[in-house]
């Protein structure tokens, strides 16, 4: 029986997971082209991960950009006043009944001077009168029909012509885009279901993408050892792929159900646990160990020197040259010692199991043991 720092524990398995998993969905349905990135790896944030199929995208942009190609020239022939033949011959009407008018003019201006000299008759006079009024008519119809060529709801159609032509042309480049998925964060790639051939929809994850200076682990804790684990309490993980490797961390999350584990009724108890080295990878199945109570100076002694008599929890001590019968009321436990709150003096000695049985009387020749 020995004095000592007695630290209550529940020793058990369990499984590592990020903290913080991010999703990488498609955008658009396609085929997995290309997979750019392996499970396990880190990537930064605007790596590229994915490539989808980009046939049918890249013939949809090419088809977008013509039509604003085209939306383009017509609102610039429209807004130079028409087609370029059309404008063309417009001006030479225009033009032609302009020499018109100036001949009339002419004509009726020396037949009104010849008039004056007695040289040119009145119904001369008249005539180059109704050609100059013809004239001066044929100009302004040549003139409104050259402003006719471009109306204003033409040039409105083709305004909305455009605003449409540059909509489909964005929506076919982001589409395009859609398909190189790239990391939204930095991380390490902690899932990546996908494969070159597999098909996609929208929304569907890509990938999953860990960040791993924290984990968090999934602590299979059996139902009888569930009330002595609470929130706060220090955790203790090894790994067996790294041999002399210990991490800390605490519990964060009690269990909210009992769930079958094989053979084993468990309780799944959250922790987190630092792992600024990144050496502990999603997936790893490691050993944990719940320290639920530390007790200084507690009182100890091994387990194997407890007894049962009746639904009473004892010890045989030594008294005198005999051993006597001794309940003590017990703390906590660790895998090798108990605390024994009340029944036990510290210069006492219990004995140990033995191979032969021993009762409350027997007459024994100690031989101690110091631990």
């Amino acid at each position: 029986m020995r004095r000592q720092t007695l630290a209550s524990t529940v020793r058990t398995n369990g499984k590592v997971e990020p903290v913080d998993r991010t999703p990488v969905p498609a955008e658009r349905a396609g085929v997995v082209a290309k997979v750019h990135t392996e499970r396990g790896r880190r990537v930064r944030r605007g790596e590229l991960l994915v490539e989808l199929a980009t046939e049918g995208a890249e013939k949809e942009l090419a088809a977008a950009e013509a039509r604003l190609a085209e939306a383009q020239a017509t609102l610039e022939m429209l807004e130079a006043g028409g087609r370029a033949s059309e404008r063309a011959a417009a001006d030479a009407a225009v033009a032609s009944a302009e020499e018109e008018l100036a001949s009339a003019r002419r004509e009726l201006e020396s037949l009104t001077r010849l008039l004056e000299k007695q040289a040119a008759t009145r119904e001369e006079i008249l005539r180059a009168g109704d050609r100059l009024r013809r004239a001066e008519l044929e100009l302004e119809a040549q003139k409104r029909r050259r402003a006719t060529l471009v109306a204003p709801a033409d040039r409105a159609a083709a305004e909305a012509r455009l605003r449409q032509a540059l909509a489909d042309r964005e929506q076919a480049a982001r589409r395009l885009a859609q398909s190189r998925i790239r990391a939204p964060v930095d991380g390490l790639i902690y899932d990546l279901p996908v494969r070159p051939g597999h098909y996609v929809r929208p929304g569907d994850a890509v990938a999953e993408i860990g960040r791993l200076e924290t984990v968090r682990v999934l602590i299979y804790v059996d139902e009888p050892e569930l009330g002595g684990v609470s929130v706060g309490m220090p955790i203790i993980v090894t790994w067996d792929a790294r041999p002399g490797k210990q991490w800390q961390g605490a519990v964060e999350r009690g269990a909210t159900q009992i769930v079958r584990l094989g053979t084993r009724q468990i309780g799944e108890v959250v922790g987190e646990i630092d792992n600024a080295d990144l050496e502990l990878v999603p997936g790893a199945n490691v050993n944990i160990e719940i320290r639920s109570r530390v007790v200084e100076n507690a009182l100890t002694i091994p387990k194997e020197a407890l007894r049962r008599r009746g639904e009473a929890t004892g010890v045989l001590v030594l008294e005198g040259s005999r051993v006597a019968w001794r309940p003590v009321e017990l703390g906590i436990a660790s895998i090798t010692h108990v605390e024994v709150v009340r029944g036990l003096a510290d210069a006492e000695a219990v004995a140990l199991a033995t191979d032969q049985e021993l009762h409350p009387g027997d007459l024994v020749k100690p031989r101690f043991i110091e631990e």
